[in-house]
């Protein structure tokens, strides 16, 4: 059976869904952004920092490394931003490269938000 998880630690959610769902040995980790952050009106590079340090935190928390993404997809507003970002995620990827795919969209929950990230990790 599918577990439901919310992080403390991440910024409350007010909308019909949970932060994360556990089933069986994947873990599914819904959209994060900015929303609720000091970074939330901040440039691109600075959510995205926001936003990858989050993944990192949930990581630890289930006793993950960087090794265990799987896919991640990520959401901009504006795609010819992507330079801005894409040294920032082969840093934090550090040579585990996740499949992944890049979609530009008109708006994301706020207007403020420039980028979302939603995850894909290995529980075994």
């Amino acid at each position: 059976m599918p577990e439901r998880v919310n992080y403390e630690y991440l910024p409350t959610i007010a909308g019909p869904y949970v932060h994360a769902v556990k089933h069986k040995d994947t873990l599914y980790v819904s959209g994060l952004t900015a929303f609720g952050t000091s970074a939330q009106s901040d440039p691109l590079i600075a959510q995205s920092e926001v936003i990858l340090a989050q993944l990192a935190q949930i990581l630890k928390t289930e006793k993950r490394c960087k090794e265990d993404l799987v896919k991640l997809t990520i959401f901009v507003k504006d795609i010819s931003q992507l330079s801005l970002i894409r040294e920032q995620l082969f840093g934090f990827y550090e040579s585990f490269l996740p499949a992944c795919s890049l979609v530009e969209v008109s708006n994301l929950i706020h207007p403020d938000l420039l980028i979302e990230i939603e995850a894909v990790v290995a529980l075994s």
